[in-house]
């Protein structure tokens, strides 16, 4: 009798212990890859803001010229370039300074100078055009509705965006079907997600060199000059089909996440008040940037004063979180407020989501929200938002939101879809922690073991000796 009841007992605990899983094991799972990740480089990573540096001098040191090292001398970029293959050598944010980084660079800054009002247009139109066609519409002419991950639904439109912007022509369909997967890929291998497929980054390269001398006359502005096919090829993969559409879409899909949790503020936002829009994606960026740390190899010393010097070679691990929340009240709170006129001036606030103008800011700093209000306005002026999913910096969920065409009566299992969707999200994000432990440990002994910028430097080195 009695071990009948201790054996109850054991089931009951254990079902509450399965029950509870969800609400405890993933903070578990990413506190200890956020120990795997910061033992990649050892001891040689300053934490900044940290015991060194505060958050005080965090500018400061951030801006510093000796701050500049981008790969060269640290471990963890071995596992920057793994996720970002290929062509991590051709990554303008990865490129050490020098010709070849200015020569990329000014291409870039002429291919983003593009008149407001045409950026605008071309952002409506490809955002109308991901609306109208992509999956998830209940059939031909009907209106799209029902539960979507925001990432998957605005990427086709950075993605038809940023090759128009380069080729100075419309997207065919095969070439941001290509785009697409390569970005989808390289954000769910950052992410730990999944492993990465080569073939699919791979098919996107052999497109790009193969287009580049039919399309060299319609590009809009001059590619990098001194640069083989293949390495105009990588360029463009990096710059703008992997960076540009991979944040521009995490971007849009952290302002609509925060907006479908957040019913008066998207309706405020709804409104048509440019300015007070503007202020609800400086607030996203604030709470969600799109950097989590930022990695700097000094090449130099940087003096801190009283005898204490950061020693030339040092990875300075720049952390975007934590500077965002410093010096702001309830820090946590997703507040557009902080940035409506009369408050502190921006400039002065613990706020960089484009990095700062002394240490390679994100060259499409001036562009970039005037794009995401223009494809917020869109989606918003078609459609309510509501989400109950987990809403986190990294956004491995891609951004669960339920869409309801506007003017549209919200159905009877509204309630349950929301439920449903938070279930769910629950017991995938259990799951997906746990894949995103092996992967990610996976993934970073095999970037240690390839070695791809280790390599690099080592071949540009031996060839220096040679010649």
């Amino acid at each position: 009798m009695l071990s009948g009841v201790w054996a109850t007992a054991g089931w009951v605990a254990a079902a509450l212990v399965v029950v509870s899983l969800p609400r405890w094991l993933p903070g578990r799972v990413v506190a200890l890859r956020g120990w795997v990740f910061t033992r990649i480089n050892g001891d040689e990573s300053i934490p900044v803001p940290g015991d060194l540096v505060g958050v005080d001098r965090f500018r400061e040191v951030y801006s510093h010229p000796a701050a500049s090292g981008r790969s060269r001398g640290a471990a963890l970029s071995d596992l920057f370039w793994y996720w970002l293959s290929p062509g991590p050598e051709m990554h303008q944010e990865h490129l050490e300074e020098g010709e070849r980084y200015d020569a990329v660079a000014l291409a870039t800054r002429r291919i983003l100078s593009v008149p407001r009002a045409r950026a605008e247009e071309l952002t409506r139109r490809c955002v109308t055009r991901a609306l109208r066609d992509g999956p998830g519409r209940d059939g031909p002419g009907r209106e799209r509705r029902g539960v979507v991950r925001l990432r998957d639904l605005t990427m086709p439109a950075w993605a038809e965006f940023s090759y128009e912007l380069v080729f100075g022509e419309e997207c065919p369909p095969y070439a941001r079907d290509l785009i697409v997967g390569n970005a989808d890929d390289v954000v769910t291998s950052l992410k730990c997600c999944g492993l990465r497929h080569m073939d699919r980054r791979d098919r996107l390269t052999s497109y790009l060199v193969e287009s580049l001398p039919r399309l060299r006359d319609d590009v809009r502005r001059e590619l990098p000059p001194g640069l083989t096919d293949r390495e105009r090829a990588l360029y463009l993969q990096g710059a703008f089909f992997n960076t540009a559409v991979v944040q521009m879409s995490e971007a849009t899909a952290h302002v609509l996440m925060a907006l479908a949790q957040h019913p008066e503020i998207q309706d405020r936002a709804r409104g048509g008040d440019d300015r007070y829009l503007d202020q609800v994606i400086s607030e996203t960026l604030r709470l969600y940037p799109l950097f989590g740390i930022a990695h700097r190899i000094t090449t130099g010393e940087i003096p801190l004063g009283e005898g204490t010097a950061i020693p030339a070679g040092s990875v300075l691990c720049f952390d975007y979180p934590s500077f965002h929340r410093a010096g702001f009240p309830d820090p946590e709170r997703f507040d557009p407020g902080r940035f409506a006129p009369g408050h502190t001036p921006v400039r002065e606030l613990n706020h960089i989501p484009f990095g700062m103008p002394a240490n390679r800011p994100c060259p499409a700093w001036r562009l970039a929200p005037l794009m995401m209000r223009v494809a917020v306005r869109e989606i918003l002026g078609a459609y309510r938002l509501d989400s109950t999913a987990a809403h986190t910096r990294s956004l491995p969920n891609r951004g669960p939101c339920l869409l309801t065409p506007l003017g549209a009566p919200r159905g009877p299992g509204h309630r349950m879809t929301l439920l449903f969707m938070r279930f769910r999200d629950d017991w995938e994000n259990l799951w997906r922690s746990l894949v995103q432990l092996v992967l990610g440990t996976y993934m970073v002994w095999d970037a240690r073991r390839l070695r791809l910028c280790e390599r690099h430097f080592a071949d540009l080195s031996g060839d220096a000796i040679r010649s």
